[in-house]
């Protein structure tokens, strides 16, 4: 099978799935903002948060996808089977860490200046939420193992189902009945969790029960740490993990920002960013594909082949944030209008879209890179310039822009003022990538030579 057909095939199944997980945020959103202005606004501050500590942590997890790919494609797969039982060691320190953050948000939410009034239901939304983190994240180790084995097909499934069980728990809960209290956003936080102990129940059957898993001994006593192995995926998960919380958090701390401006501004934020991570998923899928094919390659010896494969995910991927990008442009307000029924919301939402438009195509080149470059071993200058640009440049340039006004340029008091300098922010991180996985493929290939 050829390597278009193997990345495309990877990169499609593991887009439905993804998109499953997506429409989990799309539906409580669309939910939420049927039911109240207030329940919307309420869960955008809240998924804000909650998205800024499980993308940052579970974004350790998935820094260990090359490690594993790479085992795969050397053919040392009790070790690969010893490694994932070593990544349980560090599942046990974020668990910790994510629920500790998300029951106790309170300093972060006064000094965002989160409305009082707002704050009481977006803490019980997190508070919820805590109690579901470590299924959360022991799923997502299944997933990502399932990933470097090039067979994301059995997760796939399991998140289509869990959305089939997700939306009718959201809208019973939030919206209440039969014998149940409407909850608003708690409701929808509630439906997650119950979602999630479902998904890792389902994943323990298969990781016992299916054959495909049986070449890597998973199920054997626990070893003590090893601390050279973990030493390894703090190496390449720890930058990794805070890369996509600095990339994350650029993003969604502008919800708590915004949140100053009003219901109708937090609210349109709120849509926009479901629509900028709903594109997302097109580019993350590429990047998992991508970076599981130029693991193997490297792990089986052939660094040229690895090469190949950067650029012709890097083609394909640039190809589809195109014709995603020019798409949105072409109708914000029928997006817009199918998310809330206020005209205020909607028109606003609109604008900030064509926003969304331009930060897609910046986003979609930046995130394939870091994921290729994780493959190469280079993860700390990516979280310096995320660090330097999307929180330098990105939100703190929104913040002057929209609150304190910039030279002669009075405050502009609105959400677009955020995402103009996010987007500007973001194609200065797609360019400064694109610079660094072409010298790491290029240093490779004279390495290579040099050794033969």
């Amino acid at each position: 099978m050829s390597e278009l057909k193997v990345i495309g095939r990877h990169a499609a199944t593991v887009l439905v799935g993804q998109l499953a997980v997506m429409a989990f945020g799309v539906a409580d959103t669309v939910i939420a903002g049927r039911f109240s202005d207030e329940a919307l606004a309420a869960l955008s501050v809240g998924s804000a948060l909650y998205i800024s500590v499980y993308v940052g942590l579970i974004g350790i997890v998935q820094a260990l996808l090359p490690i594993w790919a790479e085992m795969r494609g050397g053919r040392h797969y009790i070790a690969l089977g010893r490694s994932l039982r070593q990544s349980l060691y560090l599942c046990a320190l974020i668990t910790v860490v994510g629920m500790t953050a998300l029951l106790l948000p309170g300093p972060l939410l006064r000094w965002a200046d989160v409305p009082p009034s707002m704050q009481g239901e977006v803490e019980l939304y997190l508070a919820i939420l805590a109690f579901g983190f470590a299924p959360s994240l022991l799923f997502r180790v299944y997933s990502t193992f399932n990933q470097s084995l090039g067979k994301p097909l059995l997760v796939t499934w399991l998140q289509v189902g869990a959305l089939a069980v997700k939306i009718p728990l959201s809208i019973w809960l939030v919206a209440g009945g039969a014998g149940v209290e409407p909850m608003g956003a708690a409701g929808c936080a509630w439906a997650t969790l119950i979602v999630n102990y479902l998904l890792l129940a389902v994943a323990f059957l298969m990781l016992r029960r299916e054959s495909l898993y049986q070449q890597f001994q998973l199920w054997q006593k626990l070893e003590p740490p090893d601390w050279r192995q973990i030493g390894q995926f703090a190496r390449l998960g720890i930058p990794g993990g805070l890369a996509y919380l600095v990339e994350v958090t650029s993003f969604t701390l502008m919800a708590l920002f915004i949140a100053r401006l009003g219901t109708t501004a937090s609210a349109s934020h709120q849509i926009a960013a479901s629509v900028a991570a709903l594109l997302y998923m097109v580019p993350l899928s590429m990047g998992i594909a991508g970076s599981a094919r130029v693991s193997f390659w490297l792990g089986a010896g052939h660094p040229a082949k690895a090469r190949q494969v950067v650029w012709l995910v890097m083609t394909m991927t640039v190809l589809m944030a195109l014709a995603l990008a020019a798409m949105l442009a072409l109708s914000p307000p029928l997006v817009a209008s199918g998310y809330s029924g206020s005209p205020a919301i909607v028109a606003l939402a609109s604008s900030l879209l064509l926003w969304v438009a331009a930060y897609h195509l910046a986003d979609a080149l930046q995130a394939l890179c870091a994921f290729l470059l994780r493959c190469y071993g280079i993860t700390l200058l990516p979280l310096l310039l995320y660090g330097v640009l999307l929180w330098g440049l990105g939100l703190y340039g929104g913040y002057q822009l929209t609150y304190e006004g910039v030279g002669s340029h009075a405050a502009s008091s609105s959400a677009q003022s955020f995402w103009l300098a996010s987007t500007v922010a973001l194609a200065l991180v797609a360019g400064c990538f694109l610079v660094l996985l072409w010298r790491a493929v290029r240093n490779d290939k004279a390495d290579h030579t040099a050794r033969n």
